[in-house]
């Protein structure tokens, strides 16, 4: 089961509410299913490290910045890493090289992003990915995998699992009762990590308080920030537009940065705009005098758009972000991988 693309917002209430003891069976059913899938897998064990960056629950975390986080670390230390993905949104079961003539309706606009920063690999069949990353692509070294925390089919080095500092695990139900993508005890024992995507500094020191009561393993905390400068949205009248798990976030962001948000539309996560949006969006901006913006991601998904959307394409502004981590947690996270890198080589 996959992200819902609206999330309940009684999923981050009491989790003894209504909808939530209602939904409780299904819950329940959803749960073992996912714990079941994993128990009766035999993983398929790469000659290469995977690493893995996923998520305990459904909607946005920040699980794509730090894949982008992690091949630009592995980069700086003179590996060559390739991104595993499952492509979500697109048409390509894969295995599928992504390649500068595809669209997001073919490989998904996460797998676009990604591959601006490493090459890139479509296969819902994880094990299949894997083999074909090391058959086809002779200089890599490492797999990062780009989500798949509960997906057994293939056996991890390192496994990250990023939390939204902000949202935290919601009522800690398993989904269509609450957020959580199988119970949150199995999932721990997936974990080797814990990163705690704060929207900004100290905003997730809670959660990861919380979260190392229950996880023996390390709680790192990062803050989601402006890769380059960001001076021009200073008193900016904008137009902001995301279709993204968490698109308040980046709301939040632009005011952060001191921009006059005179309009903020959220489509639902991964939402293909048509003519009628982008005509939309071209003429709020107008009305208020306003720039556009949004996220990469979102750009990722107009890509060569014609008509409108090539209009809006050119008129929005892209703020690109990245996740930083404070200096001690940046050690232990180069330590973790270190060690994964290592003990493979080992």
């Amino acid at each position: 089961m996959r992200v819902p693309l609206d999330e309940p917002a009684w999923w981050y209430r009491d989790s003894a509410s209504v909808m939530a003891r209602c939904m409780a069976p299904l819950a329940g059913l959803y749960g073992w299913c996912a714990t079941a899938r994993y128990a009766g897998a035999t993983p398929y064990r790469s000659r290469l490290p995977v690493l893995c960056a996923g998520n305990f629950t459904a909607g946005g975390t920040g699980k794509t910045p730090l894949v982008l986080h992690l091949c630009g670390h592995l980069r700086a230390g003179g590996r060559r890493p390739v991104v595993l993905t499952r492509g979500y949104g697109g048409r390509h079961a894969g295995p599928h090289w992504v390649g500068a003539s595809d669209t997001a309706g073919e490989v998904g606009d996460e797998a676009l992003l990604l591959a601006r920063s490493a090459p890139t690999l479509v296969a819902r069949d994880r094990r299949a990915g894997a083999r074909a990353i090391e058959t086809g692509a002779a200089a890599a070294d490492v797999i990062v995998m780009d989500d798949g925390l509960q997906n057994p089919q293939l056996a991890k080095d390192l496994t990250l699992a990023v939390v939204d500092g902000g949202r935290g695990l919601g009522n800690g139900r398993v989904m269509p009762a609450g957020p959580l993508r199988a119970p949150l005890e199995f999932q721990l024992e997936l974990a080797d990590a814990i990163v705690v995507n704060e929207a900004a500094a100290g905003a997730g020191a809670a959660v990861a308080e919380r979260l190392r009561q229950r996880f023996d393993g390390p709680v790192l905390r990062c803050a989601t920030v402006v890769a380059g400068d960001a001076a021009w949205l200073k008193g900016q009248r904008v137009v902001a537009w995301a279709g993204i798990g968490a698109p308040q976030r980046f709301f939040a962001m632009l005011r952060a940065l001191g921009a006059e948000v005179v309009e903020a539309i959220p489509f639902r996560d991964h939402q293909r705009l048509g003519q009628a949006d982008a005509l939309r969006l071209l003429d709020l901006a107008g009305q208020h005098r306003a720039a556009l913006v949004s996220t990469g991601k979102d750009m990722a998904r107009i890509g060569r758009g014609t008509g409108a959307l090539a209009d809006l394409a050119a008129a929005t502004r892209v703020l690109p972000i990245e996740l930083a981590f404070a200096e001690p947690d940046a050690e232990r996270l180069a330590a973790l991988i270190d060690s994964a890198m290592e003990g493979r080589r080992g």
